[in-house]
């Protein structure tokens, strides 16, 4: 029997026809049915949530609502919850502590119940996962500490712990000292202006991680900072925006072409720093030469044992992890406290009388700095008010106590926890850091999940004492100097870009006595 020509195009035309029609089911199955679905049976379990819009999600509504927020006038106010997360700030009145959203056709449960989040954080079996993440912020973190799963999240959680343990965290100090005064010795100019010191606070906390964590100075690591920078802002800003595999590998748009050469050139600075590191250790040039937490990767790199050992990358998106999280968190952190110190200007006295009866116009030595009790009030409730990571994600992989199919982003706000009037009463959106004076467990009725800044469980924040002993040597060193008031210039506008961050800086007037 003889196939014709005729025939084989038919044949051929028929089955692209079919391809496209099993690719078509496939694509309305996964963007249509399969979330109107899901949000038929959470309804059924008393989940609500914005209807589901096809490809978008929710996304479109939230970036509406975001910046609705954003353009609107502001003041003062330390009720930030509607200005950063105004979608869930409303979803949760509308539905309830805990609803579905979507990002793109993912579902997101949106969890706000402090018992579920305690739950979830604190879990150890595996139940609920780190999400996978998006592209951009992918090239960002790449698979560091933060977003690592299993084994390689146990070896360098390990490595970790040990590079920022309390008598690690001792040898630290002069270098934290050290960077703080070359930061004041710039502010001597500045005495009765102006400054930004948000700004201030962004090259103090480069300078610290760069000296503590990999032997370096903040201008041998100038580079990788301002690339981690522009990468964190394209993060952001593609945040919510959908991406399909096929098409942006065909059609990449300028963000997705600018984020792979900064994530290129991130790769090739880190890199150059590990030979460094190397030859410092094979020549053993310092006593401490290889205790710090990039001299640790790379004897792990070279570990003869292979179930230790870290790849090249790896060692690569530990460090971009951690130039990133040592900057950003303690950056935030520093600029709100001396946001509302230079607001609350009676706590920012009571600060400076404790610092000056420990410490008199010394510099602060490692044994005290536990002693400084209002001090310590000032930081919780400046991380109650305005924490620098406002939310976290975990995905399901299997049910447990939620009860709800696999594979559902659960999104914690623990910006919303943070400003529930039902945790921490009428005052919630007041400075009140005596709150905190008998305690976080007396503050929040024994509540763990309540105030969780750094995260809980297992997956806390390892750079929590670290970052906390940062921000302590630095407000003492300048309530030493100076008093601050808020300069008439400010204008008070929290933003997300990957932390919570003063959109225009925080400016402040320097007084010095």
């Amino acid at each position: 029997m003889t196939i014709t020509r005729d025939l084989v195009i038919i044949i051929v035309t028929s089955f692209l026809c079919l391809c496209l029609f099993l690719a078509l089911i496939k694509i309305f199955h996964k963007l249509w049915w399969a979330p109107s679905s899901l949000q038929y049976q959470m309804s059924l379990r008393g989940i609500k949530g914005p209807s589901y819009r096809f490809i978008h999600g929710s996304n479109k509504e939230i970036l509406s609502m975001q910046k609705e927020a954003r353009d609107s006038p502001f003041g003062l106010s330390h009720d930030i919850f509607p200005k950063l997360q105004p979608h869930i700030h409303y979803w949760t009145k509308l539905y309830g502590n805990n609803f579905l959203q979507w990002d793109g056709s993912k579902p997101q449960l949106v969890i706000t119940e402090t018992e579920l989040v305690k739950e979830i954080l604190s879990e150890r079996d595996g139940a609920y996962s780190k999400e996978k993440i998006k592209s951009f912020t992918k090239k960002l973190l790449g698979d560091g500490l933060v977003v690592s799963e299993g084994e390689k999240w146990t070896k360098v959680r390990k490595l970790a712990n040990y590079a920022f343990h309390a008598e690690s965290l001792k040898r630290m100090i002069p270098a934290m000292i050290d960077g703080v005064e070359a930061m004041l010795e710039r502010w001597k100019c500045q005495e009765g202006k102006e400054v930004e010191v948000s700004e201030e606070f962004r090259l103090l906390t480069s300078e610290v991680i760069s000296r503590t964590a990999f032997g370096s100075s903040y201008l041998e690591g100038k580079n990788i900072f301002e690339m981690l920078r522009r990468l964190t802002l394209l993060a952001s800003r593609n945040l919510y925006n959908q991406s399909f595999p096929v098409i942006s590998s065909l059609f990449r748009t300028h963000d997705q072409i600018e984020s792979e050469k900064l994530e290129n050139g991130v790769h090739r600075l880190i890199v150059e720093l590990i030979k460094k590191q190397e030859e410092k250790i094979v020549n053993w040039e310092e006593e401490s030469c290889g205790n710090d937490f990039l001299g640790l990767l790379v004897k792990a790199h070279h570990d003869a044992n292979e179930s230790l050992k870290i790849s090249v990358d790896g060692v690569v998106d530990e460090c971009k992890t951690f130039y990133l999280a040592g900057q950003e968190t303690t950056t935030s952190l520093l600029a709100w406290t001396v946001f509302l110190l230079s607001v609350h200007t009676d706590w920012q006295e009571e600060a400076r009388k404790e610092v000056l009866g420990l410490f008199g116009r010394q510099n602060p030595n490692p044994d005290d700095l536990a002693k400084l009790k209002t001090m310590g009030l000032i930081i919780n409730e400046s991380l109650r008010l305005y924490p620098p990571v406002i939310s976290m994600i975990r995905e399901v992989r299997f049910g447990k106590k939620l009860n709800i199919p696999a594979n559902i982003s659960l999104f914690i706000s623990n910006l919303a926890i943070h400003h529930d009037p039902q945790i921490w009463g009428e005052n919630v959106h007041l400075f009140k850091p005596d709150r905190f004076s008998e305690g976080v467990a007396k503050a929040t009725n024994n509540n763990i999940a309540a105030f969780i800044p750094f995260g809980l469980g297992h997956r806390n924040c390892v750079g929590l004492n670290f970052g906390i002993a940062e921000a302590k040597i630095a407000l003492t060193m300048i309530l030493q100097r100076y008093a601050l008031t808020l300069s008439p210039a400010y204008v008070h506008s929290p933003v997300q870009v990957l932390t919570n961050q003063p959109q225009y800086g925080v400016q402040v007037i320097l007084h010095p006595f």
